[in-house]
Parts: C-alpha cells; sequence; structure tokens
C-alpha cells in the first residue's frame, strides 16, 4: 500500500483525529457560540485526567527516587507536546530553586523548533537516541515521553531506547496505542476524545499534557522538601517580582513583619527556606543549614526537631 494512504488510514483509529459530533455547526456561530463549544470541550479535560491519578501517583514515587538517587526528570516529544515539555522543565528552576540540569525538556529538531516547526524531526528515530546520548541518559533517570497521538516515531524510538537503559519510562498521550504501551512502566493515556477543531491537539490534549505535567513536576518537588504547607519555599529570588515574591512567603511561613524577613532573606543569602528556618527557630546561618540538610530540605521536619 502506498504509504501516503496508509499513513491517512492510520490516523482513523487515533481519537484525537476524530471528527467531534458537538461541534459540527461551529463554522456557522458567532464569536460567543465558537467560545461556547470550545470551553463546553475543555471542561471535560480535568475530569478526564482525575481518573489517572493513581497512576500519576506511581510515576511521581519513580521522579521522586530518581531525584533521591541523584537522577533527572527528562521530558521528550515533538511539535506541542515536546513544547510542553520544555514548558514545565524551564519553570522548575525559578519556582524551586533547582538546577536546570535536574528537569530536562527535549524537543525533536532542537530549540529552533520551539518557535518553527522542523520539517521532520517527528519522524526521525534516529535523531532521538542522539538526543538522549547528548545529555548522557542515565539508568538513575526517569523519561517522560510525550506524544498526543501515541504514534510518533521520534518518542517510541526515545522510549525503547531509555528502556534498553534500564531507566523508568512514562508515557503520556490522549489516544490509545498498543505499541506506545509496550515501552512503558507508567501508561498515562488521557482519552479527551475528538477535539474541538478536529486533529487540533493543542486544545484538548494539549491541555490534559500540561495538567498532567504540571502534577508530575510539582508534586515531586512537594515530595522532595520543596514546599512549606502550600508555599513554594524554595523559590529563587532572582530578580525583584520574586525577591518580593521570596518575601512574601518567609512572612507567609513564620507570622513574621516586613523588616524581619528582609534582614533574615539577607543573612540568608536570599534563600528563602534558610531564611524561614532562622526566623521560625532562631537559628543562625550555618545551624539553620545543618538543620535543613539533616532534614533532607524539610522545612517542617527541621522546624519541628527544633521545637518550632
Amino acid at each position: 500500500m502506498n504509504s501516503k494512504i496508509a499513513l491517512v488510514n492510520s490516523l482513523k483509529n487515533i481519537s484525537t483525529e476524530g471528527q467531534n459530533p458537538e461541534t459540527l455547526d461551529i463554522d456557522l456561530l458567532d464569536s460567543l457560540g465558537v467560545l461556547q463549544k470550545i470551553n463546553a470541550e475543555d471542561k471535560k479535560v480535568a475530569t478526564i485526567v482525575g481518573q489517572l491519578l493513581p497512576e500519576i501517583a506511581i510515576a511521581v514515587d519513580y521522579i521522586v527516587d530518581a531525584f533521591a538517587n541523584g537522577g533527572r526528570l527528562i521530558y521528550i516529544g515533538a511539535g506541542t507536546s515536546g513544547r510542553l515539555g520544555v514548558l514545565d522543565s524551564v519553570e522548575c528552576p525559578p519556582t524551586f530553586s533547582v538546577s536546570s540540569e535536574q528537569v530536562v525538556g527535549i524537543l525533536a529538531g532542537g530549540a529552533n523548533a520551539m518557535y518553527k516547526a522542523v520539517e521532520g524531526a517527528e519522524d526521525d528515530k534516529a535523531l532521538a537516541i542522539t538526543d538522549l546520548k547528548a545529555i548522557n541518559l542515565s539508568v538513575n533517570d526517569v523519561l517522560v515521553g510525550i506524544a498526543a497521538s501515541g504514534r510518533t516515531p521520534y518518542v517510541l524510538s526515545a522510549m525503547a531506547f531509555a528502556k534498553e537503559q534500564g531507566c523508568k519510562v512514562i508515557g503520556i498521550s490522549c489516544s490509545k496505542n498498543d505499541n506506545f504501551a509496550k515501552h512503558l512502566d507508567v501508561n498515562l493515556c488521557a482519552v479527551v476524545g475528538a477535539e474541538a477543531l478536529t486533529g487540533s491537539t493543542r486544545m484538548k490534549s494539549g491541555t490534559a499534557q500540561k495538567l498532567i505535567l504540571n502534577m508530575l513536576s510539582t508534586a515531586s518537588m512537594i515530595r522532595s522538601g520543596k514546599s512549606y504547607k502550600n508555599l513554594m519555599i524554595d523559590v529563587n529570588a532572582s530578580n525583584e517580582k520574586l525577591y518580593a515574591r521570596a518575601l512574601r512567603i518567609v512572612m507567609q511561613a513564620t507570622k513574621c513583619d516586613f523588616k524581619t524577613a528582609e534582614e533574615a532573606l539577607a543573612k540568608a543569602n536570599n534563600q528563602t527556606k534558610l531564611a524561614s528556618l532562622m526566623v521560625l527557630t532562631g537559628l543562625d546561618v550555618e545551624q539553620a543549614k545543618a538543620a535543613l540538610v539533616t532534614n533532607h530540605g524539610f522545612l517542617r521536619k527541621a522546624a519541628e526537631q527544633q521545637g518550632s
């Protein structure tokens, strides 16, 4: 069979490529009507993702273990899926004060593909292996393959290679695919159904992927001591806005006033968690650092150990 015909026929089996019966009249509607149709479809996504919480929790446990053993969380994908992985990865350093090496986003076609499609990159199986070798993929790493269709050759190749290296492999997709699932330790398949605009997987599929990615990184960081209560206690005060946020977090965490928070942050070299522990316990900088090391970075445990 002609390869182009075969590809067209294969799309029939991908749920995200289906034609949504709820939006067949979307081209006849005014702006508000179009938006209501899109919004009605979007409302379904969180419920569908919610059904995957037990599986997402297993994935989080794998990532937490990887972090504890010096491993990384690595996202890999093509097109919208890959861009969402990169987006989640680059937000981790300022939010959690982790190295840019701890959460890595790999996009088929490289950095230029962030802004403009790189022809053929998503179909290049060898490129995926080259990209993973370039970052020295390790058995301690967790790889998350992201592909709305569940068929992207670049992603399938990456997951198969990671599995061969002994990595834990997690897959995020929005259409059931046995070939995708066979590479996985955890299969996060959020079947969101046909898009409001047929085949536009940057919509419901992208939203589902974004929700899952947010959960994976945020929950893993919380489980690794990167929060206190529900505060971003390890926020990196690298600019004016983030410094103001750090001040506010110290004040919220310790119930202290502005001046006390400011003085503590200065002594702690703008490390929000360290400053908060100093205010909570009265420890000096070196004592507070030691307490955090003893308690593996968990502020609540360190404070409780001091009787606070």
